[in-house]
């Protein structure tokens, strides 16, 4: 009625949100959306949780819903995978993805399997999160990326979000998700504030699992990535355009399905890839998108051979100079760029 009276409604501001922040608001919306969903793990409950996560969820939700667990991935993530069998909707908490390998045997052999050896007659409905990849001085044992560790088990799914709204959107379908899922978050995107929509910020906002995001429009040359390595590709792109290369930017958001189609009809436009990542080179997710592309029909449009941005193929070191030169940087990504551009 206003707008016909000639008044002009503003549409409602996006809001700046923590990545820790969305990730509390999914928790938040799906544990008072469906009784069944509940969140355990090592000091999620009464500390509120190790990086806040679940700040306030256990004075919202309580004991039953909300679960303080002994030092024993193993012995949890067991709990969660027989609570899921149940058709329960489990959020498993890994303080570190680093620690996810006390409980491998749960995650793939109990979890990922179960679904297929029981002919689909049990689901396994769960959720795997917590920090992955490199973090800031914590050296080898804590600075790991396991998205190809995971993203090469069938059975899983595997999703790895960068912004605000990735982190809520693909947590809320991961939890809905009838499949065991793995959300591998990062630590140092926890305090980072992104733009989050109006549309975001509704209870009913999802991002659908297996499907990429093309983060900056381009035409000469492609680059892929997921988690913190999309906010290196972003600044990249920024000071290559001032120079007249236009990257095209995509925001991989699910390792497994991998949205293959969407990284095709890019390189089909732009002739060019450059993969990014923060794990290790050899078998990693650059390495499948880079053998994808060769084996598929995109592969003709290249002009020159695909280059893969990674983590450096060493223990990651303690040292921050050393810890710098381990993991891919803005400037890593523009050399990358011009010499698959040859300029």
């Amino acid at each position: 009625l206003q707008q016909r009276r000639g008044f002009r409604l503003s549409a409602p501001a996006a809001v700046q949100v923590t990545v820790r922040d969305a990730l509390n608001q999914a928790l938040d919306e799906e544990l008072e959306r469906d009784e069944r969903v509940f969140l355990l793990g090592e000091e999620v409950a009464q500390y509120d949780g190790a990086y806040k996560i679940s700040r306030g969820l256990w004075k919202k939700y309580g004991d039953n819903r909300v679960i303080d667990t002994p030092i024993s991935e193993m012995g949890f993530a067991g709990i969660a995978v027989g609570a899921a069998m149940v058709w329960l909707r489990p959020v498993c908490e890994f303080m570190t993805f680093n620690f996810s390998m006390q409980a491998i045997d749960q995650v793939i052999n109990s979890a990922a399997k179960t679904c297929y050896m029981s002919a689909g007659a049990i689901a396994v409905p769960i959720v795997f999160r917590g920090p992955n990849g490199a973090s800031a001085g914590v050296a080898a044992q804590h600075s790991q990326c396991f998205a190809a560790w995971y993203g090469h088990c069938p059975g899983l799914k595997v999703v790895s979000p960068w912004n605000a709204e990735d982190a809520k959107g693909l947590l809320k379908s991961a939890i809905r998700d009838d499949n065991p899922v793995v959300m591998l978050e990062n630590e140092l995107l926890y305090g980072v504030a992104f733009e989050m929509s109006e549309q975001a910020q509704s209870k009913d906002f999802v991002v659908p699992i297996g499907k990429a995001k093309i983060e900056r429009p381009g035409t000469h040359i492609t680059l892929v990535a997921h988690s913190r390595p999309v906010g290196h590709c972003m600044e990249a792109a920024s000071v290559l355009a001032k120079e007249g290369v236009e990257c095209e930017v995509i925001n991989l958001r699910t390792i497994r399905p991998m949205d293959i189609e969407t990284v095709e009809a890019s390189v089909v436009k732009t002739n060019h890839l450059v993969t990014v990542e923060g794990g290790w080179p050899q078998f990693g997710v650059g390495a499948e998108i880079c053998a994808r592309i060769m084996e598929g029909p995109a592969f003709n449009y290249l002009d020159a051979p695909a280059v893969r941005c990674t983590g450096a193929d060493v223990p990651m070191p303690y040292a921050k100079i050393l810890e710098d030169n381990c993991t891919p940087q803005v400037k890593d990504i523009i050399f990358a760029v011009k010499k698959t551009l040859n300029i």
